[in-house]
């Protein structure tokens, strides 16, 4: 965020006198080994020289003369950790109930955090938010503190300016500066996170500047930390745009400057999520720094010297997911709160506050001076006293003070103060050894290597903590940090929701970047012919383009939307023009796959298009109406992007209703059609029509199917039967269809499954009745909160009051394939803000027939909705006790719990995609999302997602407006009832989340990765039949909870520079833990499961693997060690064999080559 507040530095200055409060650091070394050290030191030399000799002859014989090392950089040190076994982290054995995975053990969950803090806010003095620290003096006689003061600029790409005009205006002069002033000095260090800027600054710099940028990085320097192209949002990005986001980066970072970063650095992000450790991890990160944390958890954390720990997995019980976390203690990372913890006098050492700099005065009323010869030693030991203070919230001696704020060392004269002032107060602390104290300027390497360094040297571990071999003597810890509280009442769960149409957008690019990797893959793979290569990699340029664009969008003010109106509009305008890229080459995508054609695909027009347009940034999608004259066909290509087959009920919009569908083999296929309907309260139909019929789609293929006018082999399209209510409507019956007006109290649809009852006078959902089941209460209902949030804070004036008036409009249509009710309601105003529909399809044993789909019409625009938070809340019987659970960026689940000491807001969570109920009887209602939003359960029974929201005042954040450009928008649910067939153990004891059942994980993979649907763009006369028309390049499908997170060609302008015989192509998978006393219904067309042996040579039809090898998932690392793996598991995928755990991701490095039986 941007300079000067998101930080609230004027709240600060509030802060009344200091209290007492005794939270001291206790000595650290006893007499004996002050002895030890001495004698030590005495013989260090010859101590040393014995040490290196035999440590040199144990190598020698243990691993025989080491090869020379290439890199230009410091490698990474090698640390002792367990020996770690890996094996699946089940419950029982196979076959018996695997509901949940074991739970680790940890000294920390937040779950128990959360049961323990009272939520009081208690005013701690000039450290407001925690307490008033001391400490007696003596605590670093033994063990000197090491201070590492972190000089840093935090760069957003986009929040009040877009990217570019940030750039152009300080980013580029930020680097430029950096440069400068580095070279001038040694001693100076820096570090920097966002490689968007970077890249950017790369193209416009100099050679010379370049060379010097690398010298730097060589030196240690500077270091570049996280490296990702943005610091992503952990609350709203999908574990997809996380890996895609950091891997773009680090590997841009390693192509041009040779350079892999291993700390992560997140001081921005509105909470945590766990699942970004997990990530970090595999993709072989060592450290992490995170900030926004709620303030009452870091002050129980500080009390306990708890800031820094371990982060674990809550499935994990082998340590191989730990990751080391430093967190920061205070209100935010600027200067004034990372000294110590009185902002009023850190402020004086921002040196960029003085008199002649633009940034605002310190707003204690005591100012940043000079420092000279006359008040150095008064300057340095104000300093040492806060970093003495700070330094007792830690375990070890060694300390981090980050020394930046948003867009700062903007120029040479800025940069100089900062470093000129801090040399002559550390040239000072380190010349007076009674201080026991050195301070220099560092990097977070040079932290985190000290202080592991002292780790290993002093045991830091609390008696009877559990702990990790990975970094002896700090706690373990599990959980995540949601939802973020920086001061009183004001928790940032606003952000979950706000601009949610550009949050549907953000998961649209990313399902189809993902489809079109995919395509790049097969076609360079498949197709080794010279127009196929030439055509994947012309559009090289708008593939990087579209991760790029999918990667700026994950920053902490894109997909959380909080950003200015203009902003929005540039990210929203970069999406849509990857979105349009990608689904051209799609479009011709199809053709070479098909075996269509081969030739001039680079520059001649495709035979398709999309089935569904988008006509600008803020439109929404559009089907495309496909007219077919008497005696003619259109094709209709569908590419399914999943790793099983597919069989679902699809949908076009055709003007005729005279249509017949047959498939690739001129076989009929039954039809049936649906008046299109357009969101009013009378004139509800269009006049065109939607056509339904089944499809089958092999996994990660293509299938055709044929719509004909005039086909008279088969039977036409079945028109549905549409019951309109009330008798009173005025809704004129369209052409062929049957109407019937009633009057009735309740309106039901049906399929094989479930039967669903409506309220006729409200048009809501009120029972779900599975066959052979009882009935389920879910009282659908439609609210608003009155609120004074803004962008980033929801804050209610009450609880949400229903809107829906008796008196709307309810259409029911019913036929063989797919019924539908629609409902317009009737509201306090006259055009209402929201409509919607609900559908079942017909499937017997598909993954569809169990679902529920809900589409709700949003249109939050408008005076009469100011200050107004759009929710639908569904009411059930089901007795979860106010627990619910919720994913975190798509990946994993997170227990929630609605506590009575937090207000509201503070018991909102983020929802990317799930969120269900259970009770104890083990019934389950699942909500799965294909954008993310808000979830709570405030009351016993429901579960409540927020919509939209639109607010006219800013929440004091930094970013001056409110959130009033709202759009018309779809969001769409997928609702399943399922039933338990085993116990379940108590809701309330059991603190570990539950998985999703393996439908469940299915139903969300359908709704978030589609089927993408391509027509021809002229139809064809029936007097010419293609040959049958199919691409299945699997062998079989795999497994049903084995998901491929991505296909793809990572450096496809390099393809054909880089050797055949080397790694071109990555695959990532990730073996989904599913919940399997819910089993039944999710095995319906699963032909088998991860438990069955995958093998990666044999994964294709027509393509050859000839080389597997595992990698991280940044696809930089080969060194298992490093990303928590065993060398067991690099054996096995050389020999192809995929064993992944439940819960994991892995990635493989292939090389692929056609088979010379493929029909290419």
């Amino acid at each position: 965020m941007a300079f000067s507040s998101r930080r609230g530095t004027a709240w600060s200055a509030s802060s009344s006198l200091p209290s007492s409060n005794p939270k001291s650091k206790a000595p650290r070394k006893g007499r004996k080994r002050a002895l030890v050290k001495d004698f030590v030191l005495a013989n260090f030399f010859t101590i040393g020289l014995a040490l290196s000799l035999s440590l040199f002859l144990l190598i020698l014989l243990r691993f025989g003369v080491p090869k020379p090392i290439t890199t230009p950089f410091r490698t990474r040190s090698s640390r002792a950790r367990k020996p770690l076994a890996r094996r699946p982290l089940l419950l029982g054995a196979a076959g018996d109930n695997r509901s949940a995975l074991v739970g680790t053990a940890v000294d920390v969950t937040t779950k128990a955090l959360y049961d323990k803090i009272e939520f009081l806010d208690v005013d701690g003095g000039a450290w407001k938010q925690g307490w008033s620290v001391t400490y007696r003096g003596n605590e670093w006689d033994a063990e000197k503190l090491k201070v590492f003061v972190v000089p840093h600029s935090h760069n957003d790409p986009g929040w009040k300016l877009t990217v570019e005009e940030y750039y152009d205006r300080q980013s580029r002069h930020i680097l430029e500066t950096i440069v400068q002033t580095l070279t001038k000095d040694s001693r100076r260090k820096f570090i920097w996170e966002e490689m968007s800027y970077l890249e950017r600054w790369w193209r416009d710099a100099s050679d010379e500047t370049k060379e010097s940028f690398i010298n730097l990085v060589k030196n240690g320097q500077l270091e570049i930390v996280g490296g990702g192209w943005v610091m992503n949002d952990e609350a709203n990005s999908h574990y997809y745009a996380i890996i895609e986001q950091i891997a773009e980066g680090n590997m841009w970072l390693n192509d041009n400057i040779g350079f892999v970063p291993k700390n992560s650095w997140a001081i921005d992000p509105f909470g945590y999520s766990s699942t970004m450790a997990y990530l970090l991890r595999r993709m072989g990160f060592d450290n992490m720094l995170i900030q926004r944390t709620h303030y009452e958890l870091k002050k129980e954390l500080a009390w306990h010297k708890n800031l820094e720990y371990i982060w674990r997995q809550s499935w994990d019980a082998e340590e191989t997911t730990d990751i080391f976390v430093h967190m920061m203690p205070f209100y935010s990372y600027d200067i004034p709160h990372t000294c110590g913890p009185e902002p009023a006098i850190c402020c004086q050492f921002d040196f960029a506050r003085m008199q002649g700099f633009v940034y605002e005065q310190c707003p204690w009323g005591q100012y940043p001076v000079e420092t000279t010869q006359e008040n150095v030693q008064e300057r340095a030991l104000k300093l040492l006293d806060q970093y003495r203070k700070k330094s007792t919230l830690y375990r070890t001696n060694t300390l981090l003070v980050p020394l930046g704020d948003d867009f700062r060392y903007i120029n040479v004269e800025e940069a100089e103060a900062q470093f000129r002032n801090y040399q002559m107060l550390f040239d000072y602390i380190n010349s007076n050894p009674s201080l026991n104290a050195e301070a220099k300027f560092g990097t977070l390497e040079d932290y985190f290597l000290t202080l592991r360094e002292e780790a290993e040297r002093i045991n830091y571990s609390s008696p009877g903590e559990i702990g990790s071999g990975l970094v002896e003597g700090f706690p373990s810890l599990s959980g995540d940090f949601f939802t973020y509280a920086d001061r009183q009442q004001d928790y940032w769960s606003g952000y979950y929701v706000s601009r949610p149409f550009f949050k549907a957008v953000d998961r649209v690019l990313e399902q189809t970047l993902r489809a079109t990797e995919m395509m790049v893959a097969l076609i360079l793979g498949c197709c080794r012919r010279s127009q196929c290569e030439k055509f994947a990699m012309g559009f090289s340029y708008k593939l990087t383009a579209a991760r790029r664009n999918l990667a700026l969008f994950q920053h902490h003010d894109g997909v959380t939307g909080t950003a200015k109106d203009h902003v929005v509009m540039d990210y929203g305008m970069r999406m849509h023009t990857s979105l349009l890229d990608l689904q051209i080459f799609m479009s011709k995508a199809v053709e070479p796959l098909l075996g269509i054609r081969y030739e001039k695909l680079d520059h001649s027009p495709s035979q398709f298009e999309p089935a569904i347009v988008r006509s600008k940034y803020d439109a929404q999608p559009l089907h495309k109406v496909i007219s077919i004259h008497d005696g003619s066909y259109q094709s209709v290509v569908f590419f399914n992007p999943l790793e099983q087959t597919r069989e679902e009920v699809v949908m076009v919009v055709v003007d005729s209703p005279d249509v017949t569908v047959v498939d690739s083999n001129w076989s009929c296929v039954q039809g049936q059609i649906l008046p299109e309907l357009r969101y009013h309260n009378s004139k509800i139909f269009t006049g065109k029509h939607r056509l339904y019929w089944k499809v089958s789609v092999p996994a990660m293929g293509l299938e055709t199917y044929y719509i004909s006018n005039g086909f008279v082999e088969c039977e036409k399209a079945r028109p549905a039967r549409l019951k309109i209510f009330p008798k009173s409507s005025l809704v004129a019956c369209p052409t062929p269809y049957s109407c019937v007006k009633i009057e009735a109290d309740v309106a039901e649809i049906e399929n094989q499954h479930q039967k669903l009852t409506f309220d006729v006078k409200y048009g809501l959902l009120q029972k779900v009745v599975s066959k052979n089941s009882s009935p389920n209460i879910v009282n659908e209902e439609i609210g608003m909160y009155s609120s004074s949030g803004g962008a980033y804070l929801f804050k209610p004036n009450g609880d949400a009051q229903p809107i829906i008036e008796e008196g709307g409009q309810l259409l029911v249509s019913e036929g063989p394939l797919m019924q539908e009710v629609y409902s317009y309601p009737r509201t306090a105003w006259e055009k209402a803000p929201i409509s919607h529909s609900t559908r079942v399809s017909s499937g017997e044993s598909t993954v569809q027939g169990f679902v529920i789909e809900k589409e709700y019409h949003v249109e939050l625009l408008g005076h009469d909705f100011n200050d107004r938070e759009l929710i639908v809340r569904y009411k059930t019987d089901i007795d979860n006790k106010k627990i619910f659970y919720s994913d975190l960026n798509g990946f994993q689940m997170s227990r929630r719990e609605t506590y009575d000491k937090i207000p509201l807001q503070g018991n909102y969570y983020p929802m990317p995609s799930l969120a269900f109920i259970q009770g104890s009887n083990g019934r389950r209602f699942s909500v799965h999302s294909r954008q993310s939003l808000g979830v709570a359960s405030l009351k016993n029974g429901w579960l409540e997602i927020m919509l939209d929201r639109r607010l006219v005042r800013d929440d004091g954040r930094g970013l001056g407006q409110g959130v009033m450009d709202n759009r018309v928008m779809n969001v769409v649910f997928h609702l399943t009832m399922e039933a338990n067939i085993s116990a379940t153990s108590n809701l309330v004891s059991t603190p570990f989340p539950y998985s999703p059942s393996l439908l469940s994980h299915r139903v969300g993979s359908h709704l978030n990765y589609p089927l993408h649907a391509f027509v021809s763009k002229k139809p064809q006369e029936m007097s010419v039949k293609p040959p049958p028309r199919s691409f299945s390049p699997l062998a079989a499908p795999l497994p049903c909870d084995l998901h491929i997170v991505n296909f793809k060609v990572p450096k496809p302008l390099k393809f054909l520079q880089q050797p055949p015989e080397g790694s071109r192509f990555a695959l990532i998978l990730h073996r989904q833990h599913w919940d399997s006393s819910y089993c039944q219904k999710g095995r319906s067309q699963c032909t088998n499961l991860a438990d069955d042996s995958v093998n990666l040579f044999s994964m294709f039809k027509n393509l050859t693997v000839l080389k597997a090898k595992a990698t991280s998932l940044n696809l930089l690392h080969e060194d298992l060690e490093i990303m928590g793996f065993s060398e067991q598991f690099g054996d096995l995928a050389q020999e192809g064999h995929v064993a992944i755990s439940p819960m994991e991701i892995q990635a493989y490095k292939l090389e692929l080559k056609p088979q010379q039986s493929t029909h290419y």
